[in-house]
């Protein structure tokens, strides 16, 4: 049944659209609307907003060099980071919003050289401290993949993010050999800045669990994966030519993964502040419930039938709402709107003629004179 209303709803818009011989009028005001005059047009601005699209995120939790030359998670030891953010959330459709996110964070892992080196410089320690000024896209899965039965309101939804950004980090190394603190040798940890510029770019991914607590505020549990593209990224080393160069004397911590971009993983706990004086956030709306609201209004709706509503007067059996004649005397035939049957047409109505098919004057009761 409601099937059938949404495509009775829908039928004079397709019917409309395919046939080509149909007048329609643009509007002057709107010169992009195409109307019958019959659409309920105006103008989309802040006054036609029905809901709030605007939020700020806070949170945080923890972070891993995992993809890496030295890693924060090893199979005695899992090394724990920390991450903060902070972003301004656009939403653009219910489905899908942008934000502008700053996340400051620091990983601590560890790594090993392989053979004497190895056994002379023990285990390497390494920390990273990041900076990092990311667009991120986000898609709302639980209203893009909602079922089209499903009526009822939701307060859980999916998100899947992805974005890009410039990072600055600052790493330090630390071992028993060639980075360490001594004056004889003369050495030093190795520590290693990359300002925040145009070579510094990154990418994430990721996915989260949001709640909807109230109008006001929201909360996430989030996971992201960071792509650095930056072999230096986890304090292994310089990521030069011969730091590459089996046959170079310093050590070769970036060579300890083939891979040359050091990734790391978040996983935090946010909360959203929805913004705005609306009653609901559009990240929460879905549109196919006002359908189904207008379609479940046209299904239960009961209209009494009434009647003959200001009666029938005369009761020849016209309701007075369309007699043309509310005195027809009692017994006469009538027709369909109430007047009394004249079938000769002389002007005496079958109730009196007796000549009812003979025409004649009303003096001889409808028959007609010799």
């Amino acid at each position: 049944m409601k099937l059938g209303l949404l495509l009775l709803a829908t039928l004079p818009i397709a019917a409309y659209a395919q046939n080509n011989s149909t007048t329609v009028n643009s509007s002057t005001e709107y010169p992009n609307t195409f109307s019958s005059g019959s659409a309920n047009v105006q103008p989309f601005d802040n006054k036609s907003r029905r809901f709030n699209d605007w939020s700020i995120s806070v949170g945080g939790g923890a972070a891993f060099m995992v993809h890496s030359d030295l890693k924060s998670i090893n199979k005695d030891k899992t090394n724990w980071g920390y991450n903060a953010y902070v972003s301004v959330d656009k939403q653009i459709s219910h489905t899908f919003a942008l934000s502008v996110m700053y996340m400051r964070g620091e990983t601590k892992q560890t790594g090993q050289l392989p053979g004497a080196a190895g056994q002379l410089a023990g285990v390497g320690t390494a920390t990273t401290q990041f900076d990092q000024i990311s667009l991120l896209g986000d898609i709302n899965f639980s209203n893009l993949l909602r079922r089209t039965d499903n009526h009822s309101p939701y307060r859980w939804a999916f998100h899947g993010y992805a974005g890009i950004g410039v990072q600055g980090f600052r790493t330090s190394l630390h071992d028993n050999d060639e980075f360490r603190w001594s004056n004889n040798p003369k050495r030093v940890p190795l520590f290693i800045k990359q300002d925040i510029d145009i070579n510094s770019i990154f990418y994430q991914g990721g996915v989260g669990v949001k709640y909807n607590v109230s109008k006001l505020i929201d909360v996430e549990a989030r996971t992201m994966y960071i792509i650095s593209g930056d072999d230096e990224f986890d304090g292994g080393g310089w990521a030069d030519a011969n730091d590459y160069d089996p046959a170079s004397k310093n050590s070769k911590y970036n060579m300890l993964n083939p891979r040359r971009s050091d990734n790391a993983w978040t996983v935090s706990l946010g909360v959203s502040f929805k913004l705005g004086k609306h009653a609901s956030h559009l990240a929460w709306h879905d549109p196919l419930q006002e359908g189904y609201y207008r379609l479940n209004v046209l299904e239960n709706a009961t209209n009494d039938l009434v009647v003959c509503e200001k009666g029938d007067a005369d009761n020849d059996g016209v309701c007075d709402d369309w007699d043309r004649q509310l005195d027809t005397p009692a017994g006469a035939r009538v027709d369909g709107a109430g007047v009394a049957l004249d079938m000769d047409l002389d002007g005496v109505i079958d109730l009196y003629d007796k000549c009812v098919t003979v025409p004649g004057p009303v003096e001889n009761n409808g028959c007609p004179t010799k």
